[in-house]
């Protein structure tokens, strides 16, 4: 972790950070990374404060030693929006901010006009690709390329805004997102967690597990990966597609059907959100990204290899950053059901030996390159780099 957090904000006080993002709701990355930061600048020896809308993880912000605002920065009612330049103004001033982080749209230009209007360093972080239908929706979206730097959750992420949105090198800082190394330890995942969850899920002894989390939207690849597992043509696997359908009941049912079309109801099973993650990774043999559009990260392979699961993603976003193909997982075409099905039987047919060998591959990926430390580290030497340069203006 950083020595501290830079630019004593004068008077020997330590800078005070404020993240705006608009709600802190149960199961998200963004939210989760949020309080992630918002405890690591406390353990640095700063103040951290999170204005949102509320939620399940104000808890988990406060029992991490920050501080909640709450005001309706959810909202994208214009009215709204303009009123909380004024509140988040005088937040600003009450509460001596040093750097105002915003993460998402709506709260990001509410944050950023109280930014220009108190003179206070400003960042965000660029989440995903967004829509860029028309020039209204790039000029919304445009926002989150103000910040003094702009961090990026990947690479590929990086291209993006360079590329449609003109920001300089110079701005943009990438910093993959984290995975908690200690939550996901293989060595912290007892096995009667793992043999409850497989209890639960009615999963039969001996077959083959493969695992598709990811809430339940067609870009998720799950018709996809439907498709690819009646290719495969066995009995003897055990296939999981574990997600909420978040009201996309329509959705659900297509699949529902699309399994009983193809004979699978005693292969492949729909669960809802899974409350111990770690155990479900566990419990597979082989995790699956069948994203039919480019993630801007993707968690989720970043998550299973962390314990020493192969996976298998398509080949697009940011699967290229985490993958290290034939390593720790291989990479599919896009939308190919018939490669993924190839990919499936390749992965079910490795040897105890090789599994290992992958298995150590994928821990150590994951622990030199994307452990929640490691993006703690580098979000708070941004912030460090504002704090100094606004310093030294």
């Amino acid at each position: 972790m950083s020595d501290g957090l830079a630019g004593q904000a004068g008077n020997g006080r330590l800078a005070t950070i404020l993240q705006v993002i608009p709600a802190l709701g149960s199961g998200g990355g963004v939210e989760r990374g949020t309080v992630e930061i918002a405890e690591a600048i406390t353990e640095a020896g700063g103040r951290a404060l999170v204005v949102s809308a509320g939620g399940p993880q104000v808890h988990d912000l406060t029992r991490a030693g920050a501080e909640h605002i709450t005001l309706p920065v959810d909202s994208k009612n214009p009215l709204t929006m303009y009123a909380n330049i004024t509140r988040l103004a005088e937040i600003i001033r009450e509460q001596n901010v040093d750097l105002i982080h915003a993460r998402s749209r709506a709260p990001g230009w509410s944050a950023y006009f109280a930014a220009r209007r108190t003179k206070t360093p400003f960042v965000t972080t660029f989440h995903g690709t967004y829509n860029i239908g028309n020039f209204l929706k790039r000029y919304y979206n445009s926002v989150m390329t103000k910040g003094a730097r702009v961090i990026s959750i990947s690479q590929f992420i990086a291209e993006h805004v360079r590329r449609v949105y003109g920001v300089p090198a110079s701005r943009l800082r990438i910093i993959h997102r984290g995975v908690d190394l200690y939550r996901f330890d293989p060595k912290k995942v007892s096995a009667e967690r793992v043999v409850q969850l497989a209890n639960d899920w009615r999963l039969t002894d001996g077959c083959p597990v493969i695992m598709l989390p990811g809430r339940l939207t067609r870009w998720k690849g799950q018709t996809i990966f439907i498709d690819a597992v009646a290719r495969l043509q066995r009995r003897d696997i055990r296939c999981l597609i574990v997600g909420g359908d978040q009201g996309r009941q329509d959705y659900r049912r297509e699949l529902e059907t699309m399994v009983a079309r193809h004979d699978l109801g005693e292969v492949v099973r729909i669960v809802d959100h899974c409350a111990d993650m770690p155990a479900a990774y566990m419990l597979s043999d082989v995790v699956i990204s069948a994203s039919t559009d480019p993630e801007a990260f993707g968690r989720v392979v970043v998550e299973a290899q962390a314990l020493g699961r192969p996976v298998v993603a398509t080949d697009h976003g940011g699967a290229r950053e985490t993958v290290l193909v034939d390593k720790t997982g291989w990479l599919v075409e896009p939308g190919d059901a018939e490669a993924l099905s190839a990919a499936l039987a390749k992965v079910i047919a490795m040897d105890e030996k090789a599994r290992t060998e992958l298995s150590d591959a994928a821990i150590a990926n994951v622990t030199e390159h994307f452990s929640k430390q490691s993006m703690c580290m580098k979000t708070l030497d941004v912030y460090n780099e504002v704090l100094q340069s606004a310093a030294d203006a």
